[in-house]
Parts: structure tokens; C-alpha cells; sequence
């Protein structure tokens, strides 16, 4: 330190909080802007960072050898009555009481001192240990029982304050809440984002201001790795129960907490470790994760491309140098997990979510990303098709080629717009489909709902009072015009009953089935309607 740290302490104090460690603890410029510590007129001779130490007792001695009564983070009173003589003895006084750990030496003048020892002030620089003189002479008794106060009110303040979070979070695990919700109370109470973080360092779920997501989550993998070494100012807490850890809980930088900043997130973990120990297999993590990421996109609910794109990179999806397509699976039962094992077998990494069930059938939304250098192509999508156990009773729908998070978002919605097209065991390309690739990036547009509603209310109507199944045969019958032998295969009917159907559809919308423009805007209406 320098003379440049000797100043005198005015009237006017200024807060500084205590190391996030020792947050309960007030720092040792607390407790000299302390009225009875203002008292003496203190004046700060070697200081500057070490004011910010932690106080945990107050001692007073007169002795030269109280450093091994001490055990660390005291501040020390004395008058310097029993000091050494020589400046050997005060330089080696000072020494042990910095080695022993005190916070601050405060020397009261005028019963041995009217000037600090120039030894003892040089060593405290030496050494780094805070110094500290008293003008006028105030009874040690007072400073012991003001200080004193103040560190058992604030332990007393800290430990309600871990009793307030271990009752939240011990709450939260008895009613069972979703491991999103625990991770969202941990960003709020340590007002800082909290990241769920799987075991390959794969952001699960996490909990970000919005508009923060780049800055937060770009470099996801590299920093966190950085962070399990070093920290870097980032809180890492291990989720694990019974021997089997299941993943991280990273905070990064924010303000103190009054119960500690790791104990808040040690017992979120705990809340986490006990969901998952009750989840009897699900594995909700994995659920909750691609949720996070899908939908999102699918509603747009993010700030800039980059923010999103950010998102998926920290969730294990890449996007830079990538190609991105939607897939949409109607039918059978394929799981989340099988297709993104595929994906991976497959050189590509993909996020899959069950959405509401459309038309009846169950749908599956699939985000895939594969290496700019190798596109999705008839024989990936076909080994999807064989991996996948009910392959055969899945329609595919495969959105547009994208490069960004824009075009991604159109790629799914596309998938997702047209995913009642193919029957089971068929290949939908919305690529090779111009017209339904017109008609999704239209697909808000209320002249063309207006136009479906129009065009097929009777029917719909009708199917929805008898179970019917008009709407299926009219999509045969228009996608293989002039071939009824095909079209009635498609629709699993018999030529004559498939032939009933189109009559009947005929007679309740009031057109002619056989009409080049009926068909094209039958056709147009069909696809509008949201599947």
C-alpha cells in the first residue's frame, strides 16, 4: 500500500457490502463508520481493498504476543502499552498478527503513542494487514459492545434468511414442482441467471433476462468447463442423491445474499436431486430441455436471432455452419430419445417435442441440425423411418432448408402447417410442394383462413357431429386427381363407398368435384387449415 491509502474517515459513511463468502459479516469499514467507532476520530493508514475484510470478533490486547491466541478475521484494539521497544519487535508483532489472519490493527493514541511507530506502519504495508489509529481515547468496552451487536445481528439476519430458503425450496420439492420453476425461483432470489446444466455441460434449462441470452449462453460449453477449473466469479453446485449425480446448478455473478449465495443454490439443488429421485424414470429434465428450446421458437418468444441461436448452441444444437430443417412425425408412437439417438448416429444433433395431437394423431416436432456439408437428404430421412419402431405408421413432413434461426423457425412451421399431407409410411418435402410452401408462409393471413372457412365449413361440420370422415377423402381424392383407384386406396375405403363419400361431399358444399378450379381452391382450403 501507499501513502496514498492514509485518509481520514469523515461523517458520512459509505456501505461496502462484505466478500460474498462472509456476506453476514460486516467488513471492517462498517464497522469504523460505526458511531462508536467515529467516536475516536479513526483515521485509515493502511487500507484501500483491506477494509473490505470480514469481521467475525472483536478483540483487545495489550500484548506482543496475541497472535497465537487468535484464529482469524478479528479485529484487533490495543493502546500498544505491552508493545516491543525496538522496531525489530514491533515489525515481527505485526508480522504474526497479518500471518494469524486479523482483518485490522487499531492502535488508540495518547496512553504509550501520540504517532504511530513509523515499523509498525511500514510493516502493516509490508505485510498487508489494515491499520488503523484512534485520535481520541474512547472506551474499548463500547467498540467490543457496538461491534459485537452488529456481527450477531447479522448472523442472527443470515441464519433466518437460510431458514426462509430452506423452507422454499424444501416446499417446492414436496409439491413436486418442475425442475424449470426451481431453477426460475433460484435466478429471482440470487437475482442473477441460473443455468441447469446436464453432465457434458449441455445448458438444460436456463433461466435468463430476456435480451441477455447471447451474452449469457454464447460459448456455453468452453466457459462453463472454464468455470468447474476455475470458477471466474460463476457458483457451480453439483444435483446428486443416493451416489448418482445427475448434473450442474451454475450461477452466474450477482449480488450477495443474506443467506449466502451457494447455500441458495446448494438447496435448489437439493430441491432438484429430490424431483428427480420421485420422477420414477421420466426423466423430466430431458422434457423440460427440449421444451425450452422448441418452444420458443416455435412462438417466436425470443429478442434477436442471435439471442435464439445463443440458446440452442448452450442447449447442444449448433447453428453456426450448420443446415437446420422442421420435421414434423404424425402417427405411431416415436419417442423424443429414438430420434435424436438417429441424429446422432447420423453425424447430427436434433431436439424432438410431442406437441397437441393434430387430426386426431399424435405429432412430434423435430428440430435437426446437420453439417453444412452433408443435407438431409431421401436416405437420411429413410433411416429415420427404419430406426424408429412404429416407422411404418409415420407420415414425415420435411420443411425447407434453412441456414439461420429465422429460416428455422419458417422450416417448422412449414413441417407443422402440412403434416397431415402424407400418409403413413410417406415423405412429405415442402420444398418439392410449391403450393404448400406458398400457403405456410401465408399461413396467418385471414383472407386464407377466411377462404378455408368458406370453402369447407359444411363438411367439417359434419364430420365433427358424426365422427365422420369427409375432410380425409376429399384430401385423397385432391392429391390424386383423375386416379379414384389411388385415391380411394389412400383414404382405406372401397371404390364404392369411397365413391359415396365424394358424393356426398359434392352435395354439401355445392360444387362440381370434376372442376379444374373447384379442385385447385378445394385444395387451397384443405392446406389453409391449420393441421
Amino acid at each position: 500500500m501507499d501513502v496514498s491509502d492514509r485518509r481520514e474517515l469523515s461523517g458520512s459513511p459509505t456501505h461496502r457490502p462484505g466478500r460474498a463468502a462472509l456476506a453476514a459479516l460486516p467488513s471492517v469499514t462498517e464497522l469504523l463508520e460505526d458511531p462508536a467507532f467515529r467516536a475516536g476520530r479513526p483515521e485509515v493508514l493502511v487500507g484501500g481493498a483491506l477494509l473490505d475484510a470480514p469481521v467475525r470478533w472483536i478483540h483487545t490486547s495489550e500484548r506482543a504476543d496475541i497472535a497465537r491466541m487468535l484464529e482469524g478475521r478479528e479485529l484487533l484494539l490495543s493502546m500498544g502499552t505491552a508493545w516491543p521497544d525496538d522496531d525489530a519487535g514491533l515489525t515481527e508483532l505485526v508480522a504474526s498478527l497479518a500471518e494469524a489472519g486479523v482483518s485490522a490493527l487499531v492502535l488508540e493514541l495518547g496512553t504509550r503513542y501520540t504517532t504511530p511507530p513509523a515499523a509498525v506502519v511500514e510493516a502493516a504495508r509490508q505485510h498487508g494487514l489494515a491499520l488503523v489509529i484512534l485520535h481520541r481515547e474512547v472506551r474499548f468496552v463500547t467498540l467490543t459492545e457496538a461491534g459485537h451487536s452488529r456481527i450477531i445481528a447479522g448472523q442472527m439476519s443470515a441464519l433466518r434468511a437460510r431458514d426462509e430458503v430452506r423452507e422454499v425450496f424444501t416446499s417446492l420439492a414436496l409439491r413436486g414442482a418442475p425442475a424449470d420453476h426451481v431453477v426460475r425461483e433460484l435466478a429471482r432470489a440470487l437475482g442473477a441467471p441460473v443455468v441447469l446444466e446436464s453432465l457434458a455441460h449441455e445448458a438444460l434449462i436456463a433461466e435468463v433476462p430476456v435480451g441477455a441470452e447471447a451474452a449469457v449462453l454464447g460459448d456455453w460449453e468452453r466457459r462453463s468447463r472454464a468455470a468447474h477449473r476455475d470458477g471466474g466469479g460463476w457458483l457451480v453446485v453439483p444435483v446428486d442423491a443416493r451416489g448418482k449425480r445427475w448434473g450442474f446448478l451454475v450461477a452466474l455473478p450477482g449480488p450477495d445474499h443474506a443467506a449466502g449465495r451457494r447455500n441458495v443454490l446448494l438447496q435448489g439443488a437439493v430441491a432438484l436431486a429430490l424431483g428427480r429421485l420421485a420422477d420414477g424414470g421420466r426423466d423430466e429434465w430431458a422434457t423440460l430441455a427440449r421444451r425450452h428450446v422448441l418452444d420458443p421458437l416455435l412462438a417466436g418468444r425470443f429478442a434477436t436471432p442471435e439471442a435464439m441461436a445463443a440458446r440452442l448452441e448452450a442447449a447442444g444444437v449448433p447453428v453456426v455452419d450448420r443446415l437446420l430443417y422442421g420435421l414434423a412425425l404424425r402417427g405411431g408412437d416415436p419417442t423424443a430419445a429414438e430420434i435424436e439417438s438417429w441424429a446422432l448416429g447420423a453425424g447430427a444433433r436434433a431436439r424432438a417435442l410431442p406437441v397437441p395431437a393434430r387430426g386426431g394423431a399424435a405429432v412430434t416436432v423435430v428440430l435437426l441440425s446437420r453439417p453444412a456439408h452433408r443435407p438431409l437428404d431421401d436416405a437420411a430421412v429413410a433411416s429415420l423411418q427404419r430406426t424408429l419402431r412404429d416407422g411404418a405408421r409415420i407420415g414425415i413432413t420435411v420443411g425447407r432448408e434453412a441456414a439461420d434461426v429465422d429460416a428455422a423457425t419458417l422450416s417448422l412451421h412449414e413441417s407443422l402447417d402440412n403434416v397431415r399431407e402424407p400418409a403413413a409410411g410417406e415423405v412429405l418435402w415442402v420444398e418439392r410442394r410449391p403450393l404448400s410452401r406458398l400457403l405456410s408462409s401465408l399461413r396467418d393471413d385471414h383472407r386464407l383462413l377466411d377462404h378455408g372457412e368458406r370453402m369447407l365449413a359444411p363438411i367439417v361440420e359434419h364430420d365433427q357431429r358424426t365422427a365422420g370422415d369427409l375432410q380425409r377423402v376429399l384430401r385423397a381424392a385432391l392429391a390424386h386427381p383423375g386416379n379414384r383407384t389411388a385415391a380411394a386406396r389412400a383414404a382405406h375405403l372401397s371404390r364404392s363407398v369411397f365413391y359415396q363419400r365424394l358424393e356426398l361431399i359434392s352435395t354439401l358444399l355445392d360444387v362440381d368435384l370434376e372442376d379444374g378450379e373447384t379442385q385447385t381452391a378445394l385444395h387451397i382450403a384443405l392446406l389453409s387449415r391449420h393441421a
